[in-house]
This record gives C-alpha cells, sequence and structure tokens, in this order.
C-alpha cells in the first residue's frame, strides 16, 4: 500500500526513525525566536486541548493563525486572546462578525481561506485539528511550502494518504502524528531500524456498545454514542469509535504513516486504554507506549519534541489500573473495521 516509510514524513531520516528534524525543532527554549503555529480547527475538542497544552508550555510559542467552524464567539475569545494575524471563518456571513469584532485581524473565509492560514510564511507548524475531508486541502497546501504539519485531522491520511506523503516529499515538508495512537507509535519507534518493524498493534477500548449483540444495538441513540467509556473527544469521532470505524481510519492511517500494508496493522480490544499501542519488530520483540487518556500528552509531544516537558497531569499508577486485558475484535457485530481494511487494501479511491 504505502511506498513511503516513515522517514520521508516524520523527520524524513533514511535508516532510522527519528522524527522532527532536531536543527529546527531541537529545543522548547526560544522566548527570543518563539515558534509560529496555525490552528486549524481552534474551537474543535483538538483546539481546545491545543490551547491547554500552550498555556502549560508558557513562553515560546506564537498564534499567527486561527481557523474555526460554527463557535464564532468561541472563536472571537479565541482570538481576543491569542492575537493572530490572520483568522478563517467557514462563511462571509461569520466573517462579518468576527471582522466585526476583531477588526485589527485579517478575516478570510471558506476552502481557500484555509489554505491561505496553512501557507502564511511566518507559520513554522500547521496543527490540523479539523474534522473530515475538509483538512485535506490546507494539508496538501502547507506540505507544498516545506512546512510542518502535525495532523490530529486522519480523514485526510485515509482518503489521500499517497498525495499527502508524495507532497511531503516534493515540497519538503513534514507530517507529525497528533491522534494519541499513531504518535504511540512514533514514540516507540525513534530510534528505531526501520527494516526491523514487523508489525504495529493498535488498541482499541471497544466504545461504549463492546459485548453487545446487533439485537440490543437497535435502540442506541445518539447521545448514549457519544459517550466514549475512556476518552473525551468531539461527537463525530466519538460516534465513529462506537461502531470501531474510527480505529479501521487509524488502521490505514497508520499503514500510510509508517510504510507498512494494512495487513501489518493489527487491532486488539483493550478496555482500560492504557496502552495505547504496540510496534513488534523482526525478532518477536514487542515495544508499548502507556500513557493516561488525555489528548494533551501526543499534543504536547508533537510540539517539544524532542525534549519532553512537564504536563498537568497525575501519573499513570498502574498499581490502580490493577490489570491489563486484550481481546479480538468483534467483526461480526461491529462490521466497520473489517471495511476499513478492505478498503485499505483495496487503495486508490476505495479509502
Amino acid at each position: 500500500m504505502a511506498t513511503l516509510a516513515i522517514g520521508a514524513v516524520v523527520g524524513r531520516a533514511t535508516e532510522a526513525i527519528e522524527g522532527v528534524p532536531v536543527a529546527k525543532f531541537a529545543s522548547t527554549e526560544m522566548a527570543d525566536d518563539p515558534k509560529k503555529i496555525v490552528v486549524l480547527g481552534c474551537t474543535g475538542s483538538i483546539g481546545d486541548t491545543c490551547f491547554k497544552v500552550l498555556e502549560n508550555l508558557g513562553n515560546g510559542y506564537e498564534i499567527v493563525g486561527l481557523a474555526g467552524g460554527s463557535k464564532v464567539e468561541k472563536l472571537i475569545a479565541r482570538a481576543h486572546c491569542w492575537k493572530p494575524q490572520k483568522i478563517c471563518v467557514i462563511d462571509t456571513e461569520a466573517r462579518e462578525r468576527v471582522q466585526s469584532a476583531v477588526p485589527q485581524v485579517e478575516v478570510v473565509c471558506g476552502a481557500e481561506g484555509l489554505c491561505e492560514l496553512a501557507t502564511m510564511p511566518e507559520a513554522d507548524l500547521v496543527l490540523n485539528g479539523l474534522v473530515g475531508a475538509v483538512g485535506l486541502a490546507p494539508t496538501l497546501a502547507a506540505l507544498a511550502q516545506g512546512k510542518t504539519v502535525a495532523m490530529a485531522n486522519k480523514e485526510p491520511l485515509v482518503m489521500a494518504g499517497g498525495l499527502i506523503l508524495q507532497q511531503a516529499e516534493r515540497g519538503g515538508g513534514t507530517v507529525l502524528p497528533l491522534d494519541s495512537e499513531p504518535n504511540a507509535i512514533w514514540q516507540c519507534l525513534k530510534g528505531e531500524d526501520r527494516k526491523s518493524l514487523k508489525r504495529i498493534i493498535l488498541t482499541a477500548s471497544g466504545g461504549p456498545f463492546w459485548g453487545r449483540n446487533r439485537e440490543q444495538m437497535r435502540d442506541i441513540t445518539p447521545e448514549q454514542a457519544i459517550e466514549h467509556p475512556t476518552w473525551k473527544m468531539g461527537a463525530k469521532i466519538s460516534v465513529d469509535s462506537a461502531t470501531l470505524m474510527n480505529k479501521g481510519f487509524e488502521v490505514i492511517e497508520a499503514a500510510w504513516l509508517f510504510g507498512l500494508a494494512v495487513e501489518q496493522v493489527d487491532v486488539v480490544v483493550h478496555r482500560q486504554s492504557v496502552v495505547h499501542a504496540l510496534v513488534e519488530f523482526a525478532d518477536g520483540s514487542l515495544l508499548a507506549h502507556m500513557g493516561k487518556t488525555d489528548m494533551m500528552l501526543p499534543i504536547q509531544y508533537a510540539l517539544t519534541h524532542p525534549e519532553r516537558r512537564e504536563v498537568p497531569l497525575d501519573n499513570l499508577d498502574l498499581k490502580q489500573v490493577g490489570q491489563l486485558s486484550f481481546a479480538a475484535p468483534d467483526r461480526a457485530n461491529f462490521p466497520c473495521l473489517d471495511l476499513c481494511y478492505e478498503a485499505g487494501r483495496s487503495g486508490g479511491t476505495f479509502p
């Protein structure tokens, strides 16, 4: 499926999987030269967590662009707080509201506006927290300009992973995995020989309906579907997680990012959500990434890599966790997972 190893995407290394180019983001001590960031999807759950991370990190970061959707008042509040140079909104009506509230800032709108933000000359990093296919065009535009794109928006990688990798290669851009599972894989693979990677194992919580059969799921409601047992997420990804569709997306995403066939990406149900991903090497050794279920961790790692900084979260207490369990996914009652495998194997426009 994928012909480019992660070295061509995350860090552009050849023999080892090392992550972001050290010359560019080697240190977070950047008070005199702050890292300039564009946040796409600044009013969603990823945006909320991103700003919690930035508040925790303090100096060294500057927001130069913000893009938001229907939550206009929240976008205006973010603009007043972070003082970006440019803002993108969903339509002309929202543009008028935002421009009136923050007249000193340039306000653009729509898909073209997203691409304008993603290619701002000032931007060092574009954080893509958008939902759905709308994130593809700004991702390609940013990579064409040699930008670093931190991707929480997995749908573009699912539907057009090959195009994204090619654009990163041609334009000199870098893709950083921001989603918890691929971010965990990235950390496990740091410093490892690419040739020794045998397979990836993604963990799934099973969602709120794990253990139910189809008959028992006939009367479930959208409100029940968004009640994820371990993660606090937006509505769409919560519903996708409840059906295992999101895990299928992550299979395709991981295959592209790490240069594997979809058959080399396995899924196990892990109800505790403590292990976020595992990697298996040629000698049968397994490395697992474990941590709290909070998106602050992968987002902060992407921003501060290769350094690690303290996060205002309680430490993971394995004694309190007690035990870790793993089980095969229920493919009969959650068919979306196999549909994603089939689409990933077929390639082309199937995903």
